[in-house]
């Protein structure tokens, strides 16, 4: 029977998607890793008074607990990222200017990772 091929994963025109099969090999629960990141990020940046010292001071909505974890507006995904980097960089003593919604992307990340590197 196996070697009729019944045996293993099949491959060929029945080939899973990449992404299906990484989620296969890491178990069950790999599916629901990034919200359970997201939810330790969240607390993480609640400590840190995100709430009083970045959402007031930018008038923007608190995030949700899946925020980061569905791609839901990409747009404003990254600019709650680049807010958040940009917050996080200065509170750990490196002043850093605060990007706006329309700056390039591309400038605004490589400014991010340029002041990471610098650490």
């Amino acid at each position: 029977e196996e070697a009729a091929g019944g045996g293993g994963p099949r491959r060929g025109a029945g080939e899973r998607d990449e992404e299906g099969a990484v989620a296969a090999e890491r178990g069950p629960g790999a599916a629901y890793h990034m919200f359970v990141l997201m939810e330790d990020l969240l607390d993480k940046l609640k400590l840190l008074s995100y709430e009083e010292e970045v959402l007031r001071r930018h008038n923007m909505r608190p995030l949700s607990r899946h925020y980061f974890a569905l791609p839901t507006n990409p747009g404003e995904q990254f600019f709650m990222f680049c807010t958040l980097a940009a917050w996080l960089i200065t509170k750990a003593g490196h002043p850093f200017e605060q990007p706006q919604e329309y700056d390039d992307p591309n400038a605004v990340i490589s400014n991010v990772l340029s002041e990471l590197r610098s650490f």
